[in-house]
């Protein structure tokens, strides 16, 4: 599945968030989620080396989905509240006034990233909960309740489906009770459908490994109880982050802030070089053996260098000379440049250091060998 598909729609005039380019360390994992930081530890890659090395990308899309929820929830309060504020036809109803003093309660929703609820600020909890309050209060139409029989798993998995993709904050639905028609309050259920039979239920398409009371509490709250507010993900979702944060993203950013080579490519330089070594060692006795001038024998530096390159390229994940010019390798022959400062300046310590050591070995296997007296056997 493309990652653009993924990727969680901008709430409609929310500024970008803006990378920190005087960060003097690493990146934490909520930076990286919340798209504050640049190659190659962007979420971007991120989502690769879920993918491609890690292949539990399957957590990072459940992520992924959960902050795409947010995001449509906070956008149907936030018009919502914008229509309470210029008046509706409906507004002298005491049902549309209790809603009303509920909206305005609520003040103008953050537009700060959805992250796990220890990084939230006290105000943006506050918002959260009130938000997840006041969905609760406002069932979506053809939502469950708890006195209504629910529908199969099948049907309900069809309709979530068939709702989400004819209705995404991309393709402005005609058919909503949203202000500006953006964000219909049948996408929000549609959305956490989606997410509990695409993640959650057993045997489900994509199922993330979760602990039993969450998922049995999560899948309660949305078949039964009707429930479709983001809080209904919080320990999910918190759950998720923390399996990433201590499972995956430490090898993550080994990979990609101090090296810039991807399994495939370190495996092809090992080999490269191992043959490259075994034919200097090969020409090098050769030429002793058979008493060739030195002259002749100095040809050896050819495939010493680099066999001794590719060795040093595959023990240390990096391409000294390709980091040295800016840039990393995503995919095979895919490459990108290195746009987060610290991760620069830190590839560039380490490229000099492998270049040093290279050039150090190198020169001690040619200077034995070219120097060393021949005899003619």
């Amino acid at each position: 599945m493309a990652f653009e598909g993924r990727e969680p729609p901008e709430d409609a005039g929310s500024p970008s968030p803006v990378p920190d380019m005087n960060r003097n360390r690493l990146p934490t994992l909520f930076e990286v989620l919340s798209r504050r930081t640049h190659p190659p530890v962007d979420l971007f890659s991120f989502y690769i080396y879920m993918r491609d090395q890690q292949r539990s990308v399957d957590y990072l899309d459940f992520w992924l989905d959960v902050a795409q929820h947010m995001s449509l929830c906070r956008h149907y309060v936030r018009e919502l509240r914008r229509s309470v504020l210029v008046g509706t036809p409906d507004i002298e109803k005491e049902e549309s006034k209790r809603s009303s003093r509920a909206l305005e309660a609520m003040g103008e929703m953050s537009h700060g990233p959805a992250g796990p609820s220890m990084y939230a600020s006290d105000k943006e909890r506050e918002q959260n909960a009130q938000m997840s309050a006041y969905l609760r209060d406002q069932p979506a139409p053809g939502g469950i309740g708890m006195n209504d029989s629910p529908a199969s798993s099948q049907e309900r998995r069809a309709r979530a489906s068939t709702q989400l993709s004819s209705s995404t904050p991309h393709n402005m639905t005609s058919n909503s009770n949203s202000p500006f028609h953006s964000v219909a309050r049948e996408d929000i259920r549609a959305s956490a459908e989606k997410i509990l039979y695409t993640f959650l239920l057993p045997g489900a398409e994509r199922e993330i490994t979760l602990p039993g009371s969450i998922t049995t509490e999560i899948t309660t709250a949305i078949e039964q109880d009707g429930r479709d507010d983001p809080e209904v993900f919080d320990v999910a979702k918190d759950y998720v982050f923390q399996a990433m944060e201590r499972d995956a993203f430490p090898g993550f950013l080994r990979a990609r802030a101090l090296g810039n080579l991807i399994p495939p490519t370190i495996i092809a330089r090992l080999i490269i070089g191992l043959i490259a070594m075994f034919g200097a060692f090969w020409t090098a006795f050769i030429l002793i053996f058979l008493n060739y001038p030195r002259h002749t024998r100095a040809w050896e530096i050819l495939p010493f260098t680099v066999g001794v390159y590719f060795l040093a390229s595959y023990q240390y994940s990096l391409d000294p000379i390709m980091a040295l010019l800016g840039f990393t390798e995503y995919t095979p022959f895919n490459f990108s440049r290195i746009r987060e400062p610290y991760v620069r300046k830190l590839l560039v310590k380490r490229s000099v250091m492998v270049l040093a050591a290279t050039v150090l070995i190198d020169a001690a296997f040619c200077v034995l060998f070219i120097l060393v007296p021949g005899k003619r056997l």
